[in-house]
């Protein structure tokens, strides 16, 4: 009996240890969705309008005001098999709105990996309409790196592609012209161009 108090004694001294809380789930950043019908089947994007707001925006733009209908991949660059990028862009002047400023990777914590759209450019802050997706995950050069000289913010990555890889890969096998095009681009032109016949929002909620 003895033993039996003492125990109860002990257990009535000793700190209470709360249970520890469970971690909070980590929360995805918030993406748009965009679905593009293409002559060779459908693509779904997931847009990064959390992390990549302005890019995001601008490109969303485009597809509301229905730029993107119409318009061509015209560029399949192979780096190796199974590996490289498709450009598609805005061909008509009137139909491009102002470029943007540039949201480099390091800013958005994004990467040119498989599937990653990213936008095109020259100068930083000179990107409009023309965007190019990965195929592959030897790209990442063209990430931000601010140990290079000159210009090292890399292009801007603004999203994913979800659905419709396979797509992917068949425009960025599709038969080159060995002529056209000019500098790096010369032998990366689509030689019968893959049209974007439309671009639309996917998500049901509101804008």
């Amino acid at each position: 009996m003895f033993v039996r108090f003492a125990l109860l004694a002990l257990l009535a001294l000793s700190p209470v240890h709360a249970q520890a809380p469970a971690p909070t789930p980590a929360v995805a950043p918030a993406v748009v969705h965009v679905a593009i019908e293409t002559s060779e089947g459908p693509l779904v994007l997931a847009l990064e309008k959390e992390r990549a707001p302005v890019t995001t925006a601008n490109f969303l733009r485009y597809v509301d005001e229905k730029r993107l209908d119409g318009i061509v991949f015209y560029r399949a660059m192979k780096m190796a098999p199974g590996s490289g990028l498709i450009q598609g862009g805005v061909r008509d002047p009137e139909r491009l709105l102002p470029p943007i400023a540039n949201e480099p990777t390091t800013q958005t914590g994004l990467s040119h990996v498989d599937g990653a759209i990213s936008m095109a450019r020259h100068a930083p802050g000179s990107a409009t309409a023309d965007f190019f997706i990965i195929v592959g995950d030897a790209m990442t050069g063209l990430d931000a790196n601010p140990a290079q000289p000159g210009d090292n913010l890399g292009f801007a990555v603004f999203g994913r592609v979800v659905d419709g890889m396979d797509v992917v890969r068949r425009i960025l096998d599709a038969p080159t012209s060995a002529t056209e095009g000019e500098g790096v681009m010369r032998g990366q032109m689509i030689a019968d161009p893959v049209r974007i016949i439309s671009a639309r929002r996917a998500d049901p909620s509101p804008r």
